[in-house]
C-alpha cells in the first residue's frame, strides 16, 4: 500500500480535495496536499502537473487530483513522462486502473460524484495492488509511447 500521497485540485474541488486528505491522514497515510487554499479561482492544468511531477520524482507514491469533472487535471497530469492517471466515478474502475493499468494516479470530478462515493473511490484506489503479469506487458506498452 502506498504511503505517500500527494493531493492537488483547482478551485472547484478545494472542498473535496481536504475531505479525502484529512480521510487518508486519518487512516494514518501521509498526505502533501499541494492545492490551493482559497475559491478564488486558478487553472487546473498547473495544479495535475504539480501534483503529476511529485509522483514522477519520487517524491510521493501516489497521486490524487480534482477538478470539476476531473478530465482536465487528468489530462494536463498524463501530459508528464511517467503518470498513468484516470478519471474514476466508481469503485471498480478505480481498483481496476491500479490492479490492471498501474496507475500511479487518481483524478476525481467534485461537480460529478459526492463526498461519501469519492471516499469509497480512494479507499479503492490506494488499497489495491498491481497485479503484474499480462498486465506489466500493457503497462510497459503504454510507457513505449511515451518515447
Amino acid at each position: 500500500m502506498a504511503k505517500r500521497i500527494v493531493v492537488s485540485s483547482d478551485h472547484a474541488a478545494i472542498g473535496m480535495r481536504q475531505a479525502v486528505a484529512a480521510h487518508l491522514g486519518a487512516r494514518g497515510l501521509s498526505v502533501e496536499d499541494i492545492g490551493p487554499k482559497t475559491a478564488e479561482s486558478t487553472h487546473y492544468p498547473m495544479h495535475g502537473e504539480a501534483a503529476a511531477k511529485a509522483v514522477a520524482a519520487g517524491d510521493a507514491d501516489l497521486g490524487i487530483i480534482f477538478c470539476g469533472t476531473g478530465q482536465g487535471i487528468m489530462m494536463a497530469a498524463n501530459k508528464v513522462k511517467g503518470i498513468r492517471c484516470g478519471v474514476c466515478s466508481d469503485t471498480f474502475s478505480a481498483a481496476m486502473i491500479r490492479a490492471h493499468n498501474d496507475a500511479n494516479m487518481l483524478s476525481l470530478g467534485a461537480r460529478v460524484i459526492g463526498e461519501g462515493l469519492a471516499l469509497e473511490i480512494v479507499d479503492a484506489f490506494v488499497d489495491t495492488a498491481f497485479e503484474g503479469g499480462r498486465h506489466g506487458t500493457r503497462v510497459d506498452m503504454i510507457t513505449a509511447i511515451e518515447g
